[in-house]
């Protein structure tokens, strides 16, 4: 019973998430298949076959070698499948992109084996197919003629050799190619490969651009740029006289718009690329932070720059002049025309009145108010935040129109006449009403405007607030904090030296900046970089603690119970330890550079024991015992922690054996237990 379409290509998608989760399946299934996807089989069937191809010999997984020996039995089955008469387009475009991953290796057969003539032939016959719809197919199949142009262009070319002795690893290229090969000879194949380029090249000289066909060639070739220097020039210098956004002769449509766009946007991000990645020097071996300068100074790096210097003045006059506002119409746009207002019975709105002022004395809020509206003059503007009130005044300022702030200025300017005239008319009428007694008459003085304004200053305020009387006040002090107990202070000690370790990362490292070395004269921690902050924190671990324990353990431990203490350790000394473990920890995660760090602590570890036991033998205190000595003890922790992780050729191990203060046979121990490996042989008998 013959299974249904859907059932096949249930089996087939099963089939595929084997390959998926096994790629060495890839043979078996490919094998399978062929018979089944084949040019007399149903679209369906044809459709998953050619994608499956398709996604086959692009597979990172797979490997090259299998890769090659697969293309030679597909060969056939592609060909027949783009020779059919009814053409299916999805069909198509996937035999094509397998034909372009597939070029290569059949190339890379066909120089092993001069005489696999019909291998060859179905292979160009694959390429005649693909040349002769280029021109003619629809977009889709055209973007996928254009990939397989730019890897036959790349496989004909002659490229790099990385290695003469390995062809195997190096990249498929006419390099490869014997010349007198009887099936590929390089004086064929070569010209072929220039015209191909150059008939690639054409679309940036079209007199109307298509733009998937324009951003489909821009995006293979940098590819040909990057592995083809010998065609870099003509490729770049064709690039660089296309322009995207040339006008067209036809109407701009949003479309047309959206084309030129996508043009303009490819052509700038290809050539920042280029100047970005390919375009760069002779690199010496070793130096990365040279692979991450630019070039400044490449062959067209100042022409690049001009180009996208153009491209974007370009597109920024495309943008104003569609941006501009069109010029004001010589008739008035709404229709009200001074001729025309009688006849309409229309009125353009006049200009607005500021309210006349109430009768009675005004105040300096009703003379610079010229609005009517209720709400407006109810509020207080006292009660915003004065940088609230800036940001709006100065937008308010800036927008304003000049002539209704002239009218406003205006308005102001004659309320204020008009109150001054009408002050000094009283005065004039007042001194008529004293009578004919003229010699009590004494002339008014009238005061000027400033000294009324400094009278009225001066005066106490209306309803003045009663002044408290003064209270004599003692002293404040804040309440003493409560005392920390042991468990507090010793988690605020570990979140003092997280944090300043925590500021290691920020820092530079300083044995990567040339400085100038005082000698025996210089200051430990006198610059703020790592070395003062290692300094202080050694310091703080070696130093701080020093002379504490004395009183811990001067009392023994009948003391310590006659009066309850507990047998915790000090806090202190917790500290100090916190600190040797946590700068431990930190030498560890990178010993090879953080070496130095290592000798510097342990230098001040072993000077910090000498001074404790030196002060202990000039006290001679009774009942006190001997201090506690920690250079052994650390010194060995940081050996047995660097040791295992240690090479054959690792100089680590002489420079911390050679500076560190002391040594001991335990130390000697650990070295000669290197002997064990034969590989560390030479280093254990190197650093003894």
């Amino acid at each position: 019973m013959a299974l249904s379409v859907l059932d096949q290509l249930t089996q087939l998608d099963a089939a595929r998430q084997l390959v998926l989760a096994d790629s060495a399946l890839y043979p078996q299934i490919v094998q399978g298949i062929l018979p089944i996807v084949g040019a007399n089989a149903r679209l369906e069937l044809r459709r998953w076959g050619a994608e499956f191809l398709a996604e086959t010999f692009a597979s990172p997984v797979l490997a090259l070698q299998e890769k090659e020996r697969l293309s030679i039995g597909v060969l056939q089955t592609l060909r027949e499948l783009l020779e059919q008469p009814a053409q299916d387009e999805n069909v198509a475009k996937s035999v094509i992109q397998a034909a372009a991953s597939i070029y290569g290796l059949v190339f890379r057969s066909i120089i092993a084996n001069p005489h696999d003539s019909s291998t060859w032939d179905r292979m160009a016959a694959i390429k005649s197919n693909i040349f002769r719809r280029w021109d003619t197919a629809s977009g889709g199949i055209r973007i996928c003629c254009i990939k397989f142009v730019q890897r036959v262009v790349q496989v004909q070319t002659p490229g790099g050799i990385a290695d003469p002795r390995r062809s195997d690893q190096n990249e498929v290229s006419l390099a490869l190619v014997p010349r007198d090969h009887p099936l590929i000879p390089p004086s064929r194949l070569e010209p072929e490969a220039l015209g191909l380029l150059d008939r690639l090249l054409n679309v940036f000289h079209e007199e109307t651009s298509n733009a998937i066909l324009v951003n489909a060639t821009l995006n293979c070739l940098g590819t040909l740029i990057r592995t083809r220097p010998n065609a870099a020039n003509r490729i770049m210098t064709t690039i660089l006289s296309f322009n995207p956004l040339k006008q067209p002769s036809c109407p701009m449509t949003p479309k047309m718009k959206v084309q030129i766009k996508s043009m303009e946007r490819t052509t700038k991000t290809m050539l920042l690329n280029v100047l970005r990645r390919y375009v760069l020097p002779r690199l010496f071996m070793g130096k990365l932070l040279n692979r991450l300068r630019r070039n400044e100074n490449g062959p067209f790096a100042g022409r690049i720059r001009q180009y996208v210097d153009r491209l974007a003045q370009a597109r920024f006059e495309m943008s104003d002049e569609g941006s501009r506002k069109r010029a004001l119409p010589s008739e008035p746009t709404d229709g009200l025309d001074n001729a025309k207002r009688m006849r309409l019975g229309a009125e353009l709105p006049g200009r607005l009145e500021p309210p006349p002022l109430p009768s009675g004395p005004v105040s300096h809020a009703q003379l610079f108010t010229l609005t009517g509206d209720q709400g407006l003059t109810s509020f207080d503007v006292t009660q915003l935040p004065i940088d609230l009130v800036v940001r709006i005044t100065l937008p308010m300022l800036h927008r304003i129109e000049q002539s209704a702030l002239d009218s406003a200025v205006n308005a102001v300017r004659s309320r204020y006449n008009g109150l001054k005239n009408a002050q000094a008319a009283q005065r004039q009428v007042a001194p008529q009403t004293l009578g004919d007694d003229e010699e009590d008459y004494e002339p008014d003085f009238e005061p000027t405007e400033e000294q009324v304004l400094n009278q009225t200053n001066n005066q106490p305020p209306e309803d003045p607030l009663p002044l408290p009387p003064d209270l004599a006040l003692g002293p404040f002090k804040l309440a003493q904090p409560p005392p920390l107990t042991a468990e507090e202070t010793e988690q605020i000690g570990k979140g003092t030296i997280s944090r300043v370790f925590g500021m290691m990362s920020v820092l530079d490292d300083s044995s990567t900046t040339r400085r100038q070395r005082p000698g025996l004269n210089r200051l430990a921690g006198s610059n703020y970089d790592r070395d003062a902050w290692m300094t202080v924190i050694t310091r703080l671990a070696t130093r701080a603690s020093a002379g504490l324990e004395d009183e811990d353990n001067s009392e023994d431990e009948e003391q310590k119970e006659s009066r309850g203490a507990t047998a915790k350790q000090n806090p202190t000394l917790s500290l100090s330890d916190g600190i040797r473990e946590t700068l431990w920890k930190f030498i560890i995660e990178d010993f090879r550079s953080r070496i130095s760090i290592a000798i510097s602590w342990l230098n001040e570890e072993w000077f910090n024991d000498r001074i404790q036991l030196r002060d202990h033998e000039q006290q001679k205190k009774a009942k006190k015992r001997p201090p506690r000595q920690n250079y052994e003890k650390w010194m060995l922790k940081v050996l047995d922690s660097i040791l295992p992780f240690l090479d054959a050729k690792d100089k680590v191990l002489i420079r911390f054996l050679s500076e560190i203060p002391a040594l001991d046979e335990k130390v000697v121990d650990r070295v000669k237990g290197l002997a064990r490996d034969p590989e560390r042989v030479a280093l254990a008998a190197n650093a003894l």
